[in-house]
């Protein structure tokens, strides 16, 4: 039986899986996916939720293996991947993965980072680590998703998939980088899945937990590879089996054919989103609605309601509860409000369209945009459900001063397969967040070091940068 488990058909893909076997658009995906991870840890070591991460880890000592962005001196690996993975995530700008609605890149790159440098690994091996560990995190995600109600029930559950399927894609990933072989990279995710974990209430009411979860997914991986090349193993039916993970988080129904139909022909990386604007996922096609009414003359002043239409599962996270959605009290909180996104689009953001500069504590208690938000309201469409979750429209309906009104519909996202960024916006995106703390040479260097990463001899030459 352990030949056939789901587990095992990943571990044997993982185990025979090099970069010079991978298609060329799974490499290119791979190292912009890594060099977007990276970016945004960097820029993200301002927060206070980072600051007590990187004090924890700091107290914690232990034995040099890795850097952990914004830690002056080198930590062990896993509390490495901890801060890094943490710092992923904590903007909110990470790639994410439709219809599974998770965030594959900030759990595993991190993980695979931390093992990479701690092995000395080359960084042809990082590539094709992280390229399994994407695909692995993001075919557990979609055995979760319910092609009936077209959402994932990990989320029904109260479930973060995001941290939870990370654990073990990173697993998979950090194994792969200490040379274990098909029996270990399969006792690595075994092992894994007992330690996942995640809860997303965070995104309703409000708390910074959620910012830890990719970083306690990385911390996981790493340490489940560690635990398992010193002898620790994992049931080889640990996805499937009768008390495995698939019972334990969905109550037994999942769909196995999104883990085994395909693998290793079939590779989901590319079609990870990017994320184009450092907010919650359904707000974006509300930004560009905003935006594109400003482009037609329209200013906050002529504003008299707007409601915005969008899926009806996306409500609670972007729409509920409406007073707190129409008056956020931080920044974080303003990156899951849809009529906070109204507000950036019709107001103007920078970057892409929407920067990190308008996500501030201050903007989102701002009078003149509360003012704006307390006009905004969310309701569900027919239309926009028929779309989710494969993409997050937003219709919206502006009630203008002198009785006009205006409609603009947002049916696809913009960083996705209909309205992909071009390489040149992700290095832009990239550039924007690492030279906050970098100079420009030196953000220069580290996006050529990685966009020819499987070229580097020894990965801690690029974490060293």
């Amino acid at each position: 039986m352990a030949e056939h488990t789901l587990s095992r058909r990943i571990a044997e893909l993982a185990a025979q899986t090099q970069v010079d076997r991978l298609p060329a658009d799974v490499v290119a995906s791979t190292r912009l996916r890594i060099l977007d991870t990276l970016g945004l840890a960097l820029r993200a070591q301002h927060l206070d939720s980072s600051r007590a991460v990187m004090d924890y880890v700091t107290d914690q000592g232990g034995r040099p293996e890795a850097t952990a962005i914004g830690v002056q001196d080198r930590v062990p690996a896993a509390l490495a991947a901890l801060v890094n993975g943490t710092l992923a995530h904590s903007l909110d700008y990470d790639d994410t993965h439709l219809p599974s609605v998770l965030h594959p890149s900030a759990g595993v790159v991190p993980a695979a980072l931390a093992a990479a440098e701690k092995v000395g690994a080359s960084g042809a091996d990082l590539v094709a680590a992280v390229a399994v560990g994407l695909e692995t995190c993001v075919r557990i995600g979609m055995a979760g998703y319910d092609q009936e109600s077209r959402n994932s029930t990990f989320f029904e559950h109260g479930q973060h998939a995001t941290s939870i399927c990370g654990a073990l894609g990173g697993a998979v990933a950090a194994a792969m980088l200490h040379g274990l072989d098909a029996d270990g990279i399969q006792s690595s995710l075994g092992v894994a899945a007992s330690m996942a974990s995640g809860i997303i209430e965070a995104n309703r009411t409000g708390g910074t937990v959620k910012r830890l979860h990719c970083g306690w997914a990385a911390h996981s991986a790493v340490t489940a590879a560690d635990l398992t090349r010193r002898g620790i193993t994992g049931p080889p039916t640990a996805l499937e089996g009768r008390f495995g993970f698939f019972q334990a988080f969905l109550h037994g129904t999942f769909d196995a054919d999104q883990v085994t139909a395909g693998l290793g022909e079939r590779w989901a990386v590319p079609d990870i989103f990017f994320k184009p604007y450092p907010a919650n996922h359904f707000t974006h096609t509300t930004i560009d609605a905003a935006a594109e009414l400003r482009q037609r003359g329209v200013r906050p002043t002529d504003v008299e309601s707007i409601e915005v239409r969008v899926p009806g599962p996306v409500i609670r996270t972007i729409g509920e509860p409406i007073d707190i959605k129409r008056a956020p009290q931080t920044g974080y909180q303003a990156q899951f409000s849809a009529p906070y996104a109204v507000t950036v689009g019709l107001f103007g953001g920078g970057g892409l369209g929407a920067a990190l500069e308008d996500y501030t504590d201050e903007l989102a208690t701002d009078p003149v945009r509360r003012e704006l938000m307390a006009k905004v309201s969310v309701v569900s469409d027919p239309r926009c459900d028929a779309i989710f979750p494969y993409q997050f429209p937003a219709v919206l309906t502006a009630r203008l001063s002198g009785g006009r009104t205006e409609t603009v519909e947002v049916l696809a996202n913009r960083g996705g397969d209909q309205r992909p960024l071009t390489d040149d916006e992700v290095g832009r995106k990239f550039a924007d967040n690492a030279s906050a703390v970098l100079p420009a040479a030196e953000v220069e260097r580290l996006r050529t070091t990685v966009l020819t990463l499987d070229t580097v001899a020894d990965v801690r030459a690029l974490l060293h940068l």
